[in-house]
């Protein structure tokens, strides 16, 4: 499915009829990948996608940190895990993050910014989000996923 938006508005609701609409994978957690170019929309999809979950507080881009979590209320997952793979030298970086324990945990929703730099630790059917930078308030957004993950 391929949507395209012209501001901020339709972004945010792009990106929450996405995340109403995601069931977890029943056995691990459900992996969202972003791919695209920097300023392409993949903080603010993680953003909007937290704020639709019930995160209160703000949600910024974890690039220094790498990962940051935060506690859902959402029933369908407990922890939302925001990875800014962007540093990341080499995905084995990303193991030491216990990832492999994040990924085991099917009350996990884990979105990955820069899924590209890490894609070969990401399950075979994780879910891809591309973004494509059009202008200052147009973005093209890709979405694929298997079909078992939706309502």
């Amino acid at each position: 499915m391929v949507t395209q938006t012209h501001n901020l508005e339709q972004f945010q609701k792009a990106a929450r009829e996405f995340i109403l609409g995601l069931s977890p994978f029943p056995n691990r957690a459900t992996v969202v990948g972003l791919y695209g170019d920097l300023g392409a929309g993949k903080t603010t999809f993680v953003q909007s996608a937290a704020k639709a979950l019930g995160v209160g507080t703000h949600v910024s881009s974890p690039t220094f940190l790498i990962l940051k979590s935060y506690k859902l209320s959402a029933k369908s997952y407990k922890l939302l895990h925001h990875i800014d793979a962007y540093r990341l030298t080499h995905s084995d970086e990303l193991k030491k993050l216990r990832f492999a324990e994040l990924l085991s945990d099917p009350h996990n929703l884990i979105f990955v910014e820069w899924a590209d730099r890490v894609v070969d630790l990401l399950p075979p059917d994780h879910i891809k989000i591309s973004f494509e930078f059009v202008d200052n308030t147009t973005r093209i957004i890709a979405l694929g996923w298997p079909r078992r993950v939706l309502k």
